[in-house]
C-alpha cells in the first residue's frame, strides 16, 4: 500500500487471501517518501517467496509501477479512491505504464478482483488452491442463485415473476 490509508480498501482483499491459506505480506511503502524501501522491497520480493505482488495506491499511485520497474514478478495494481478526481487519476497512474513495465490494474477499489486474480495466478501452480478456489466461485454461484430466489418473494402490483 502506498499508505496505511488505503488499508480500508485492502482488507476485504487480505481477509479472501488469508481464508485460501495463501500467505501474504502487508507494507506501508511510499514510492515519494520511502523510494528506497519501495525499490529494496520489489528487488528483494522474489528472493522472499513472494510470487505475485498486490500493489494499492491512491493520487499518483506511483507503487505498483515502480515496484513493477524492480521486479520480474506479476504486479497487479489497485487504483485508490481518493478525494480530489474519485481515483481516476490513480487509475491512469497506474494503467498508462510504458512498454515493458505492466501492471496489471483492476477497477478503482477493487481490491477483491486483485486477490481473485493473484489467487488465480498462484493455482496455476498449486492445484490445493486451485480446487479452494473453484469452491469459492461455487459459492458465489450459489448465493445468487439464493439471492434471485428471493426476489421471487418480493411482490408489486405489475411485477411479472
Amino acid at each position: 500500500m502506498g499508505s496505511t490509508s488505503d488499508l480500508p480498501v485492502m482488507e476485504k482483499a487480505a481477509q479472501l487471501l488469508n481464508d485460501m491459506h495463501v500467505p501474504f505480506e502487508m507494507n506501508a511503502l511510499s514510492a515519494h517518501r520511502t523510494p528506497e524501501a519501495v525499490e529494496e522491497f520489489a528487488k528483494n520480493a522474489r528472493n522472499r517467496g513472494i510470487k505475485v505482488i498486490i500493489a494499492a495506491a491512491g493520487m499518483a499511485a506511483a507503487p505498483p509501477g515502480v515496484i513493477a520497474a524492480n521486479t520480474t514478478l506479476p504486479v497487479i495494481g489497485v487504483p485508490v479512491k481518493g478525494s480530489v478526481l474519485d481515483g481516476v487519476d490513480a487509475l491512469y497512474s497506474i494503467i498508462q505504464m510504458p512498454p515493458g513495465i505492466p501492471v496489471a490494474t483492476v477497477a478503482i477499489n477493487g481490491a477483491m478482483n486483485a486477490a481473485i486474480l493473484a489467487i488465480q495466478m498462484l493455482a496455476l501452480s498449486d492445484e490445493k488452491l486451485a480446487e479452494a478456489f473453484a469452491a469459492y466461485k461455487e459459492g458465489l454461484k450459489k448465493k445468487i442463485v439464493k439471492a434471485n430466489e428471493e426476489l421471487k418473494e418480493v411482490k408489486f402490483e405489475y411485477k411479472t415473476n
